[in-house]
């Protein structure tokens, strides 16, 4: 098992955090005013979710906040990155704030502050309001503008206080696990429709950046959170390279190309144009669209390894958007996380230096989640080993550590996640947390890997 001492010596302003996510960890769905979201919805119709599970409880983050504050005080991170329900704040996704949602949020801000931990804030993990999916989502560019909208209220109630704001975590999630497999809420299989809510979950990412920087006041950074992939082929066959291709156009393009460089993907409308003309698009929409950052924030798991596979029986213009003749090979000598995952620390160094060289003036990253489900159990003396864990964050921070020495300007880590918590379509079969949450109690019982990160951060020095 890895040690503390394992991990290489990161510069001394090297942010050290963990993240987690609103209807992951909050419960309280019918509190204070809370609207209902689509998450609310999609948990709550028969087998969409494993077992049935939903997130009206959760780990019941919303009153048991201090606990949990607490523990990031004792782990000893600089920083915490949380996200705020977007139904707390407007439960309709317009109109005035809910001021108790937004007095919950303060709550939240001002412990952490307490405690010394910086809050890193971000606007939007996936749980658009209801009311806005049945005017047609984020298929609608309204929905964009609704986004602004809400980012500005947030923004005038807390940028006081917070100063690292977040628009979007993983449009890519939003966009096609939501509307093209249906894997996510809202839980449809679309073409067009997924490919104009990817277009606009963009607009809506550079509408609220701009509608946040008029209102600055102090020392707020903006960022967007990306869910990006190193994608490779399955093996030296040209169909299995060319699927690469279309798979890294699904994955990456079309966020990076636009956020980052200010162009349209070049190979979109030969894989999509039978499904959509793209006519969402308006003309200074690039431009909107490619706000200055201050940050970007990467999200990694594993690399995805690309095999040709024709679509069984495609119905021309009528295929969703993530059916574009490949399968997900994972090459047997990989060993696999709970979630199947293949565990491949160096694709992370691969895809942190391609970032570095494909984008010109790229801003400073922060890989802001990354992390492992296994199978965690509590032993005879009540505690909770997972030394895999412990060697997957371990061999991640050395690939980041590669991706610097060769010149990547990566600032900051933030593990997945503090606490077990409801991880979507899986429910609560699968746990990502440095601690451990007792679902029957509620418990929270810090894991193995909680101490070891706690001392790799010790060992470092001065954060």
């Amino acid at each position: 098992m890895s040690s503390e001492s394992d991990v290489q010596k990161f510069p001394d302003d090297f942010e050290w955090g963990v993240s987690t996510a609103a209807y992951q960890i909050e419960g309280a769905v019918h509190e204070d005013g809370r609207g209902r979201s689509i998450w609310d919805v999609f948990s709550h119709a028969p087998g969409n979710v494993a077992r049935g599970d939903n997130g009206d409880v959760a780990c019941d983050h919303y009153h048991r906040f201090p606990e949990d504050v607490a523990l990031l005080r004792d782990l000893g991170v600089g920083a915490y990155r949380f996200s705020v329900a977007w139904p707390r704040i407007q439960p309709e996704g317009r109109g005035p704030a809910e001021q108790r949602g937004l007095d919950f949020y303060g709550r939240l801000v001002d412990e952490l502050l307490d405690a010394g931990v910086e809050p890193w804030l971000t606007l939007y993990h996936w749980d658009l309001p209801q009311a806005l999916e049945e005017r047609g989502g984020w298929r609608n560019r309204d929905t964009a503008r609704r986004f602004a909208d809400y980012a500005a209220l947030v923004h005038e109630a807390l940028g006081d206080r917070v100063t690292r704001w977040t628009t979007l975590n993983e449009p890519f999630c939003s966009a096609f696990l939501g509307m093209a497999t249906g894997e996510h809420a809202p839980g449809v299989r679309e073409g067009h429709g997924a490919l104009a809510a990817a277009h606009h979950l963009m607009v809506g990412h550079g509408l609220a950046v701009q509608a946040m920087r008029a209102q600055r006041r102090g020392e707020e950074r903006f960022g967007i959170t990306l869910n990006l992939s190193d994608v490779r082929p399955a093996s030296a066959d040209p169909a299995d390279r060319s699927a690469a291709e279309r798979l890294d156009l699904l994955h990456n393009r079309v966020f990076t190309d636009p956020i980052l460089g200010g162009v349209w993907p070049a190979s979109e409308r030969e894989v999509w144009s039978d499904i959509s003309d793209f006519g969402f698009r308006q003309a200074d929409d690039l431009a909107l669209i490619r706000q200055p950052l201050d940050f970007l924030g990467v999200n990694f798991y594993c690399p995805a390894y690309a095999k040709f596979a024709p679509t069984a029986d495609p119905d021309p213009g009528h295929r969703s958007a993530a059916e574009i003749d490949v399968e997900y090979a994972v090459p047997p000598e990989l060993p696999r996380t709970a979630m199947g995952w293949p565990v491949e620390p160096e694709g992370l160094s691969r895809l942190l230096c391609r970032l570095d060289e494909e984008y010109r003036e790229l801003p400073p990253i922060y890989i802001t989640e990354n992390g492992a489900a296994y199978r965690d159990e509590i032993d005879a003396t009540g505690a909770v080993s997972d030394p895999e864990r412990i060697a997957f964050i371990a061999a991640h921070l050395t690939a980041v550590r590669t991706a610097m020495e060769k010149g990547v300007d990566v600032r900051g880590y933030f593990c997945w996640s503090l606490l077990d918590n409801f991880e979507w379509a899986y429910g609560y079969a699968k746990r990502f947390g440095l601690v451990y949450v007792d679902y029957e109690d509620l418990r929270r019982i810090p894991k193995a890997s909680y101490y070891w990160y706690r001392d790799m951060m010790r060992a470092q020095g001065p954060s």
